[in-house]
Order: C-alpha cells, then sequence, then structure tokens
C-alpha cells in the first residue's frame, strides 16, 4: 500500500519505519529542510544544544519502539540521572529527588518531616495504578464508542481517581505544601495545570522514581540519525521541503496529497503534526476548538566556563506557586516572578560546545494569548530570570554568555503550533484518554494521526507509543479492507457462475 506522512516529527518517522517494515511503500513530506520536528537542535558555531524535549522519561518503552521500527539501540548511549534534580524553593530550601526509594524516604524525613509514610503510600498506589493505566490508556485506542463506554474502561477510570486533579490528589500522600508542589510541577512537562489536570498524571512523578530519568548521550536530537539511517535501510523515502497544502479526499477515503502545483495519488496518509493544525489540511472537515497547552520562552545560551556543581536538571519556584500557575492558565498574563527550569547538559556530555565552554537552555512556562507583546515579554522575562540564576550561584552567568538565542509562543505558531502552545494540546480531563483526538480522527478511515495531541498523548516515548497504535489501527483496517475485497471477488465469481 501507498502511504502518505505529512511530517516528520518523531511519531511520523516512527510509523513510517513500522509501516515499511510490514512491506508498504512510505513517503514521507516535511515542510522543513531538516527532519525531527520539535526533536531538534538549536546550533551557533561548534555549539548545539536540544531544542524541545531534554528528559528521557520511560527509557524501556523508548528502546523497545525504537527497536521494533529496526533501529540499533545499542548504538545509543542513555546516561543514567541519579540524582534526578533539584527544586529550589525562593526560602533557600531545596529538595532533590531520587530514583532510589530509600533515599528519597529519608530526604524526606530530613526536609518534609512526618510525610515520609505518605511518599511509601504515593509509591504503592501510584505503582498500582500504572499497572492498570498502562494497558488501558497508554497501548489501547478509543476508536469506537464501546471502546471506552464499557464497565472496564470506566471502573479504571475510577481506580484512577481522574476525578480529583494532581495537587488535589497529592493533598492525600503529602501534608506540606512544598513537597505537593514537587509532586505536582511534573504535569507542566506536557503544558498542564497541576490544579486542574486530572490525577491520573501523577503517574509521571512516579515514574521518575520507577523507571528513572535519562539523557542521550549527544543530545535527544541525536536520535534523528539513528532515524534517518533505518529509514534509508528500510526503504522509506524523505523528501524535505516538501510542504503538503491539502488532504483530498472523495467517496469517504484520502485519495491525493497536494504538493504545490500538482497532486499525487494516495492509498492511505498520515498526519504528523500539532493536530489542531494540521488536521485542516483535510479541507472538507470544519476545524475544531481545543484548549491548546501553556506556551513557553525559551532561551539558549553558549557559555564561557561550565556550572559543574549544578545539576543537569532543576527547577526554580516562586514563592507564590498556586498564584503563578492561575497567572499562566486563568489570568493568561506574564508572571511578575516566574518559575523556571534550567538544563545543563554540559555536565555530563563535553560534545555540545567547545573545549571550556558549556550550553545552558532555561524553560520559561508563560500563557498562550494572542494579546502579549512577546518581544517586550521575553525581554522581560530572560532578564530578570539570568538575574535569579545569578542570585542562585550561576556566578556572573551574563558577563559568561558568549550567545544567547530566545524562542517565544509567537515563534511556536509559526512553526504550526497550535495557538503557540509547546507541547499539543492541554492535558484536561475532556482532552484525555478516550476524550482525546484518536489515530484514526475522521470518517474517512485510511486518514491516521500521530503526534502528542492524539492518544496517548504528549512526550517523546508516548508520542512513539501513539506511533505503534497507528501502524496497529493500520494493519487492522487493511485487513478489514482485504477481506471486503475479498468477498466482494467471491460475490462476483458467484454471481459468474449464476448467470451461465
Amino acid at each position: 500500500m501507498k502511504v502518505a506522512v505529512v511530517g516528520s516529527g518523531i511519531g511520523g518517522l516512527i510509523s513510517g519505519l513500522l509501516l515499511a517494515k510490514d512491506g508498504h511503500d512510505v513517503t514521507v513530506y516535511e515542510k522543513e529542510a531538516t527532519i525531527g520536528g520539535r526533536l531538534a537542535f538549536i546550533q551557533e558555531g561548534e555549539y548545539k544544544i536540544d531544542k524541545g524535549p531534554t528528559i528521557v522519561l520511560l527509557p524501556e518503552m523508548l528502546l523497545s519502539i525504537l527497536t521494533e521500527a529496526g533501529i540499533d539501540t545499542g548504538e545509543i548511549e542513555l546516561v543514567r540521572c541519579d540524582p534526578l534534580y533539584d527544586v529550589h524553593f525562593t526560602d533557600g530550601l531545596t529538595y532533590t529527588k531520587y530514583a532510589d526509594v530509600d533515599r528519597q524516604f529519608e530526604e524526606i524525613k530530613k526536609k518534609f518531616p512526618g510525610d515520609e509514610e505518605g511518599f511509601l503510600r504515593f509509591m504503592k498506589d501510584m505503582d498500582e495504578r500504572f499497572t492498570i493505566g498502562q494497558p488501558q490508556f497508554l497501548e489501547s485506542s478509543f476508536l469506537k464508542m464501546r471502546d471506552f463506554l464499557n464497565r472496564k474502561t470506566m471502573s479504571s477510570l475510577f481506580k484512577l481517581k481522574a476525578y480529583r486533579n494532581v495537587m488535589g490528589n497529592l493533598k492525600h500522600y503529602f501534608q506540606h505544601g512544598k513537597l505537593q508542589t514537587a509532586y505536582g510541577l511534573q504535569t507542566l512537562y506536557i503544558g498542564g495545570d497541576p490544579y486542574s489536570t486530572p490525577a491520573i498524571y501523577s503517574l509521571v512523578s512516579f515514574s521518575e522514581h520507577k523507571h528513572g530519568i535519562y539523557y542521550i548521550k549527544g543530545g535527544y536530537a541525536s536520535l534523528l540519525d539513528h532515524l534517518r539511517k533505518a529509514c534509508d535501510k528500510n526503504g522509506v523515502v524523505i523528501k524535505t521541503c516538501t510542504p503538503v497544502s491539502e488532504i483530498e479526499t472523495s467517496g469517504g477515503r484520502a485519495t491525493h496529497i497536494v504538493l504545490g502545483d500538482r497532486r499525487e495519488k494516495i492509498e492511505s496518509v498520515i498526519i504528523n503534526g500539532d493536530f489542531p493544525t494540521a488536521s485542516t489540511l483535510v479541507k472538507k472537515k470544519a476545524p475544531k476548538s481545543y484548549k491548546p497547552s501553556s506556551g513557553c520562552v525559551l532561551l539558549y545560551m553558549g557559555v564561557d566556563g561550565n556550572y559543574d556543581d549544578k545539576r543537569m536538571h532543576q527547577f526554580y519556584l516562586n514563592e507564590d506557586f498556586s498564584g503563578n500557575m492561575k497567572d499562566i492558565f486563568k489570568n493568561k498574563r506574564i508572571p511578575k516572578e516566574p518559575s523556571f527550569y534550567v538544563f545543563n547538559p554540559s555536565k555530563v556530555d563535553s560534545t555540545l560546545a567547545p573545549e571550556g565552554k558549556s550550553v545552558l537552555y532555561v524553560l520559561i512556562p508563560v500563557p498562550v494569548s494572542d494579546e502579549i507583546d512577546w518581544k517586550s515579554a521575553s525581554e522581560y522575562l530572560s532578564n530578570l530570570v539570568l538575574d535569579t540564576m545569578e542570585e542562585r550561584g550561576y556566578a556572573d552567568l551574563k558577563k559568561r554568555i558568549s550567545w544567547i538565542k530566545i524562542r517565544t509562543p509567537e515563534d511556536a505558531v509559526q512553526e504550526g503550533l497550535y495557538s503557540g502552545g509547546s507541547f499539543g494540546i492541554a492535558p484536561s480531563l475532556g482532552q484525555s484518554g478516550p476524550f482525546r483526538p484518536q489515530v484514526q480522527p475522521f470518517a474517512e478511515k485510511n486518514i491516521f494521526a500521530v503526534g502528542a495531541s492524539i492518544h496517548p498523548g504528549g512526550g517523546v516515548p508516548i508520542v512513539m507509543q501513539g506511533a505503534k497504535l497507528v501502524a496497529e489501527a493500520f494493519k487492522d483496517q487493511y485487513k478489514i479492507e482485504s477481506e471486503r475485497k475479498d468477498v466482494s471477488l467471491h460475490e462476483q465469481d458467484f454471481g459468474s457462475i449464476r448467470s451461465m
């Protein structure tokens, strides 16, 4: 079957590789000059740093799917982070998160006495919920109403406490507000408000302990070299600088893609892009409104020297975290004192910068809004955050910066991200699990979709799992159509015999 993949993000490439291994003729169409989508590098001379994702979660899932896609994972070096990261509060308290549960118990006993047993209950309960949630909500699609309107799925949602929000759920385990924040901030990884995102996403913080946090040597975007090599080996054709402007449909099927002034016939198509934006390629469908995730202002820097005394991953939280989240998600205004995340990969990877130099990446969560002047907002935020970093131990940082690049939600919009949100659509209850766009989102069953806005959701390994769901749905659809053809041929043969 001739398959067109529109977009070369990680979901599109993995989908294409899985289908190519099943013998299909796959061509990937990418509008940019390079592949990867959000998985890319920011480069400046001999410096490079990941543009988007930095924290590698669910490493076993990631490696397993890469292997299924035909990639030699023996060539990929994973560096385990332990301690995982530091969470810094404005009063000077630093909470260190460890992969090891025993070390974490002692850290909580020291910093938040009285909450140690609550932590053990949290780990036990989340372990049980992960066992329920993985097959039900990560490894399954909800393509028909009966797939989710059944006793098993509804029972699972109840057991996962989906009716609670993350911060409300954490109050059942931790008395200290700071500790609740330290286990709730992870919803920001996928652009969600911890005060309204369903409690099922508490599993992210649990997973950091259970499965660990890792770094890919050379940067997360170094996966693209392995993906391109696998595409070449498996006959997946990649056409860069080739934007698709429309997916034509007729008779309940996608029939052609439009490339500039020409059309190409297809038998199936996979849309890989931020779905609310990319879905408009199917012109006959009225665009649906979604709630976007939060945006971010990103700072990428080349720095003289290194900050080896700082962990690779660090979170700096403002004094009023709930007020910070309210500004971002409800008031839609720039926080006066933002919380932020710092990525310091040069601590373990000398290949990212010239000798004696390093790179830093700062992510500042912000609202998505058309009414914000992002030039002045990004200047305000970058100056404030750099000053704060110097106060927090990044000595002479501003003097040591040799170059800096800033990316805002305005840039994200220009790159095709819905409303400037950095993480796909928001992980709200009405946009999670069965309520999120699925891998066959249209009536035309030969149109598939994959990406952060498609079930099962955002994050590189989860999007890759979505690619697996695409391949499974494709196989089922292909089987159904083959059976229909066989029945039709059989009926034609029978009709011919009767007419003799």
